[in-house]
């Protein structure tokens, strides 16, 4: 074994074609066992890594491993592939050339093999953790992210094993990120703002929100900006810096339940009691009104001209509060009118005194 091993070593000694070939010859030899490391990873992940993965109650190892194997075999066989090529004879610039080509494959690769481990977790923190709504909104931007810094992460590697300077490319993104900044400073803080409204939550899509004088639907949260319908079938577009900044009501939020509120005023001869009793019956007939939590009737106050009076009712959902009201308020006053309970306008009294000192004396 140590003659042949002494006979295929090369020799600078030997002739131009038996020193190619003995090189040739351990190139190929390199390739080979790799072609069968590849194999056997192959067997490995089908048999043992399949039923490893089969054994834990998640899917995520297998979905891994089943994006990755095919990557993996071919990251073998390049890095084989590498090693043979810079065991060649060469001329200088094509071998440096052709290892430089394949080390850019295996990093390819290696990115990709990365990428696709870290898609497989995202959806799976999207899914499990952060919800499907916030993992529709969220997820596609921190995947952009994620496969910027990887993109960026095998460019400076690849940029490093060919003696770039790096430090200067980096300082140049540096003075290139800190002008864009400066130049687009609104843009990046409402795109941040929407990155914290997507994490934070104050309201989903679908949810009713009252910002000021405005109430509406959200339609859409986006990076810049914040899609909201009104009542009244309008479009309206808020920067989501200025919804972070500002204090909103969400009226779906614990749930969609709401409680409403319907005033009115009695004559100062009607009876209190009878008058809170009936409010409470018309609103349990309303069919919009839910009977728990039950609704209640309240003597409020003292007014110039009535006794007014306050009941408080809740509905199933939001979006049907003006419907109840509307129910209410007729039901109230025809009940009111049946049964001798009267609604008094505005009164005013005005008591007029004569001036006998400086009045025309007849």
């Amino acid at each position: 074994m140590d003659s042949l091993l002494y006979y295929l070593k090369p020799d600078e000694m030997d002739p131009f074609y038996l020193f190619w070939a003995k090189q040739a010859l351990i190139s190929v030899v390199i390739f080979a066992v790799f072609y069968l490391l590849s194999r056997l990873l192959q067997v490995l992940i089908a048999k043992i890594g399949t039923r490893l993965c089969a054994a834990t109650e998640t899917d995520l190892d297998d979905r891994i491993l089943e994006r990755v194997s095919g990557p993996a075999m071919l990251l073998v066989n390049c890095a084989g592939l590498y090693l043979a090529i810079r065991r060649l004879p060469l001329h200088d610039k094509v071998g440096v050339a052709a290892s430089g080509l394949l080390f850019v494959v295996n990093i390819t690769i290696l990115t990709v093999i990365a990428y696709r481990v870290l898609d497989e977790l995202l959806k799976a923190y999207g899914a499990r953790v952060a919800g499907a709504e916030v993992s529709r909104q969220i997820m596609p931007l921190v995947e952009k992210l994620c496969t910027i810094f990887l993109v960026v992460t095998a460019l400076i590697i690849t940029l490093k094993h060919f003696n770039y300077d790096i430090l200067s490319l980096v300082t140049a993104l540096g003075v290139g990120s800190l002008a864009i900044g400066l130049a687009a400073k609104d843009t990046l803080a409402n795109m941040v703002s929407g990155f914290t409204l997507m994490i934070d939550r104050p309201f989903r899509i679908g949810d009713r929100i009252q910002l000021g004088a405005q109430v509406g639907d959200v339609i859409d949260i986006g990076l810049r900006s914040t899609k909201i319908k009104g009542a009244d079938n309008t479009f309206l577009i808020i920067p989501n810096s200025e919804l972070c900044n500002s204090t909103l009501v969400n009226m779906a939020f614990p749930d969609v339940r709401v409680k409403g509120r319907v005033n009115i005023g009695i004559g100062y001869e009607c009876d209190v009691a009878r008058a809170k009793e009936l409010m409470v019956q018309t609103a349990l007939a309303a069919p919009s009104v839910l009977k728990e939590p039950r609704p209640e009737a309240f003597f409020m106050n003292f007014g110039d001209s009535s006794l007014n009076l306050s009941l408080f009712f809740w509905v199933a959902d939001y979006t049907h509060t003006v419907a109840a009201t509307d129910q209410i308020n007729g039901a109230l006053l025809q009940c009111f009118q049946d049964n001798g309970i009267t609604i008094p306008y505005p009164t005013r009294t005005v008591i007029h005194e004569k001036d006998t000192n400086n009045a025309p004396q007849d």
